[in-house]
């Protein structure tokens, strides 16, 4: 591993002009952006995989001539480039010392579209869940659907010739891509398709006539050691000419000099545009999920189910549907999907346009499965829906599988080895055992209906796991050779499988292939080391977590115990959390969970990651973010661990969502991190007269409440207000909060004593008490009607009680934990007798259940937590259990458009508001699909946020809001939200509580 910390950093050839020159004329010559500094080069110096290594500089172009130019200065500079979209790929093809050339931001542009003859021209940036998007209008889509879909570009897609789950049916990347427009080595434009078609002039035809001849002289060893199966990705494809593939490249059988570019890692050219063949979107499929009581059985029968003709044939194991099981957010997709407990599934999916041959396959796949001696092991999936609910969970295989806590993960080198069907289930087998011989066990997942299966096995990288892994390699590739499959069948070579080019096609081979690389880039310019004279796979220097990682000493304000766990890689059992010998208790192994995979890229659903959406930037992403504290706390990066500079700047815009809570699927938890964060910084750097007039906001609120009329007058007199915002620090275009009564000092008087059905305790938070009292009175008044007595928290003679978010904000987490333990105080007693602890602010209700578990408090936290409930999630729970009793009414609006607070999402929550909104009678709930509204506390009023606090707003929450006619209702329970949508849309939007005592009859 290169480390980040060295002052005077060097190129790794002296030939390399000096780097600040290099970056001097880019800055000057290039409109996009340019990035030396140590903290963005460490957040590009590893992609998915194992790999680390440390690059020159980043560029992200913001058109094709930055492009041009950007290669330019470097060969001008004997400067490498690397071309990267995503960073996800999973063997190290994204990492090195070169000059990275980001084009994901901005080259993600259709630049031509054929509806006719079904080809699109894209730019390599554009994600191809956009382009599908893009596509959908028109009844067609790109069919490599790849698990990444959501964040992959088509650029690096072709880089690594991807495959996707259909590949039975559509086949891979170098089946779909008609021409690559590309620069070459010289900087001169070169346009790579159908050699028949192509001009053969100047020095694009010394390269086809070079190619030609050394395909033709290879041609008995290109038929000898090219595996004859569909899934092989390593080398280059000098098979063009004579494809021995299943699928060919070209229904005509002509020959694509663009399919040498496919899969090449960026290594012979630089793209800029691509021109992919489209293929109908299927008006209808079928899904039917067979479980198998054996994982033998499963791998078995694939080879018959194939026969039926399906589109997909994708394997889920156990320890998969174990983990699904953990996660929130898939445990009742795949519970769906499952009879009793099945050592393995296989999702199969049928596709077409018209529905009734489907069923009918779907039936014939049932009664297949009951001659192979498993009757009734077929749960049939015919909706949509459903459907695509599973898809979305297997698609997060890998994250899902990554999501393991402890120093040993499942480690990818032997991921896609691709072996012939009627082998498959003797090579799982074999190599289970090779896993138990070196004392570990395999995940296994994806692709079975191609004989490629994603298989990881659990190692520590940071002791042994580099001895495993070379051992276990070995014998891998021994049964590969012995069934005839292809060692790489789908995540390309990198570093990972680099040396075994050479293995899989021969010496021969071998040196053509570094032929095909002197002819295309004599100066080895492009991506260095990738395919031709790669390292060792096990090469210490290059991996992310070497022998020698060590994290720096850091004394954690919260508990991170449970991350720091031991799991036996066999059993998969967990030991009991410890910190003995760790003074991070766990918290760099938190950070460690991200791997890379850069599902927080997605823009399609769900939270995350809100600043990254609208900026774009690695830095301002959840990996982005994650990779830098991991940097930082291995000393690589910063003088100030957690204070310093580069964690400030990297979590500036982190608005706290917990998006990644609930939507990374490895469980990267950013907002509690950034809570590390910032109380690390409050301890080096003095906080903002600004931050602790927020964070105090509890203290002062009912001084505050008693001069609200004199408070709210400030908005009508322009220039004060002005005076006041820039004097604090806000942003003038923002409104002020307006404070009112005291809710629970007058409600004490109206306390139910009855007790007809059960008692709780309304939790009203210091924005529901002195800001938004009506809703604090609206709860309580559904509360008492349905018979419950209500209970308050305000004790005698003290201040209400407060959850101590903006304590928590602010990096105070001593005062953070100090109301912690005052509230632990007043209703351990209730929680103890069975009384419900329910709250209106998500933020506020939920960090009982979330951050108090975290502060040291052992049972008494837990308690509390699992009696805490938000009043929606109460009235749901009530009423299925039969003790609830309300009798609404119609509403005089008949549609109500919902927001949900980002933590009512992380933590599933939304579901029960929209149940409550759905009792009242002849409402229609429409909920709005949005990220963080923006606001996020203190965020939205910060000057040096309103801006970007809008934008996010705008991205789908406003735009729903000012859709909704005058006389609908918009419902959110975030007080936050509720206030940026009247700032933004000048809406008010109410808290489902008051939409209920709206409605009470």
């Amino acid at each position: 591993m290169t480390s980040l910390s060295e002052k005077n950093f060097q190129p790794r050839d002296a030939r390399i002009k000096p780097v600040s020159d290099v970056a001097a004329r880019l800055q000057r010559e290039i409109a996009g952006e340019v990035m030396f500094d140590q903290a963005s080069r460490g957040r590009y110096s590893t992609d998915a995989s194992i790999y680390q290594i440390m690059p020159l500089g980043v560029v992200v172009p913001r058109h094709q001539q930055d492009l041009q130019v950007a290669l330019d200065i470097a060969r001008d500079a004997g400067m490498p480039v690397l071309p990267r979209g995503a960073g996800t790929s999973q063997c190290g093809q994204t990492v090195g010392e070169a000059l990275v050339l980001d084009t994901s931001r901005w080259l993600n542009n259709v630049v031509e579209f054929d509806e006719q003859a079904r080809t699109v021209v894209v730019e390599p940036g554009i994600v191809l869940d956009h382009l599908n998007a893009w596509l959908k209008p028109y009844g067609l889509w790109f069919p490599v659907d790849v698990s990444t879909s959501a964040q992959c570009t088509l650029g690096g897609m072709a880089g690594n010739n991807s495959c996707g789950s259909r590949s039975i049916k559509y086949g891979n990347m170098v089946h779909n891509v008609q021409g690559i427009d590309a620069l070459l080595a010289d900087g001169s434009q070169a346009s790579f398709g159908f050699i028949d078609e192509m001009t053969a002039t100047g020095k694009l035809g010394d390269i086809i006539k070079q190619v030609r001849q050394i395909a033709e002289r290879e041609d008995a060893h290109i038929r000898e050691h090219y595996p004859k199966v569909l899934r092989r990705v390593a080398g280059y494809n000098l098979d063009l000419f004579n494809c021995q593939n299943p699928l060919p490249y070209d229904a005509l059988g002509r020959a694509n000099l663009a399919h040498l570019l496919v899969g090449s890692e960026g290594t012979l050219g630089l793209t800029q545009r691509l021109t992919l063949k489209l293929e109908p979107l299927p008006e209808h499929k079928v899904l039917g999920v067979v479980n198998f009581p054996t994982f033998y059985q499963a791998m078995d029968f694939t080879q018959h189910i194939v026969e039926l003709g399906p589109a997909a044939v994708e394997l889920v194991d156990r320890t998969m549907i174990e983990l699904s099981l953990e996660n929130p957010a898939f445990r009742p997709v795949i519970e769906k999907a499952l009879i009793g407990k099945p050592a393995a599934i296989l999702l199969v999916e049928f596709s077409g346009q018209e529905r009734e041959p489907l069923l009918d396959a779907l039936r014939r796949l049932n009664e297949l499965m009951a001659d192979l001696g498993l009757p009734d092991c077929v749960v049939d999936m015919p909706e949509a829906a459903e459907q695509k609910a599973l898809w979305n969970v297997r698609k997060a295989g890998l994250n899902i599988m990554m999501s393991m806590k402890g120093d040993g993960k499942p480690v990818s080198f032997i991921e896609d080895c691709a072996v012939p069907l009627e082998h498959l289930a003797e090579y799982t087998d074999k190599l289970t055992q090779v896993f138990h011989k070196y004392g570990t066990e395999g995940t296994w997942y994806a692709h079975a209906s191609v004989g490629t299966l994603h298989v990881r096995p659990i190692l520590d990288m940071r002791r042994d796991g580099a001895e495993k892994m070379r051992e276990i390699a070995e014998a891998a590739s021994e049964l590969v050779r012995e069934y005839k499959g292809a060692y790489s069948g789908e995540h390309g070579d990198g570093i990972c499988r680099g040396e075994w080019v050479a293995w899989q096609f021969g010496a021969e081979l071998n040196a053509a292939f570094k032929e095909i690389k002197q002819l295309f880039d004599p100066d080895n310019l492009f991506n260095p080391n990738k395919i031709v004279d790669t390292p060792r796979m096990d090469d210490d220097r290059y991996f992310r977590f070497p022998r020698q990682y060590q994290t720096i000493p850091v004394t954690p304000v919260l508990d991170w115990s449970p991350w720091d766990v031991k799991r036996d890689p066999l059993t998969g059992e967990q030991s009991a959390p410890g910190t003995a010998g760790d003074p991070t208790f766990g918290l760099a192994k938190a950070v460690e969970m991200c791997n890379n995979n850069g599902h927080c890229r997605k823009f399609d659903a769900g939270t995350m990651c809100p600043s990254y959406r609208i900026t774009r930037d690695e830095q301002h992403l959840t990996r982005g973010r994650a990779n830098t504290l991991r940097l930082v706390l291995s000393g690589q990066v910063g003088q100030e661990g957690l204070a310093s500079d580069e964690v400030k700047e990297a979590l500036d815009l982190c608005v706290s969502c917990k998006g990644c809570k609930r939507d990374c699927p490895t469980g990267v938890d950013m907002a509690k991190l950034k809570i590390e964060a910032r109380a690390a910084r409050a301890k080096t750097h003095p906080l903002a007269w600004r931050d602790r007039m927020i964070a105090n906001m509890p203290r002062y609120a009912p001084y505050a409440s008693r001069m609200g009329p004199l408070l709210g007058s400030l908005e009508r007199l322009p220039v004060l207000s002005r005076w006041v915002k820039q004097s604090l620090g806000l942003a003038e275009a923002r409104s002020l909060p307006t404070f009112s009564s005291d809710y629970l000092r007058r409600a004490e008087l109206l306390q139910s004593k009855t007790n007809t059905v059960g008692e709780v305790v309304l939790f009203v938070d210091t924005f529901n008490n002195y800001m938004e009292a009506d809703n604090a009175a609206a709860a309580h008044r559904v509360l008492t009607a349905a018979g419950y007595r209500v209970h308050l928290n305000s004790p005698p003679n003290q201040r209400p009680l407060c959850c101590g978010r903006t304590y928590l904000a602010s990096g105070q987490v001593d005062k953070a934990k100090a109301e912690a333990r005052r509230t632990l105080d007043y209703l351990m007693p209730y929680v103890e007798r069975g009384a419900t602890i329910v709250g209106l602010e998500p933020s506020c209700l939920l960090t009982l259940r979330d951050e108090f578990l975290h502060y040291g408090y052992g049972e008494e936290a837990r308690q509390l937590a699992e009696a805490a409930m938000l009043f929606e999630e109460f009235l749901v729970r009530e009423n299925k259990a039969g003790r609830l009793a309300l009798d609404l009414k119609p509403l005089e609006a008949s549609r109500a458009w919902l927001h949900g607070h980002c933590h009512q999402k992380a933590f599933d929550a939304l579901r029960p508001v929209e149940t409550v909104l759905g009792w009242i009678p002849d409402l229609e709930v429409k909920t709005i699909e949005s990220s963080c509204c923006g606001m996020a506390g203190s965020f939205g009023y910060e000057r040096e946020h309103f801006e970007a606090s809008m934008q996010m707003a705008e991205l789908s929450l406003l735009p729903a809001v000012r859709q909704a006619a005058a006389d609908d209702l918009v419902v959110a329970d975030g007080t936050s939200c509720r206030h940026q949508i009247r700032d933004g849309a000048q809406r008010d939007a109410l808290h489902v509580a008051l939409v209920l005592a709206m409605a009470l009859d």
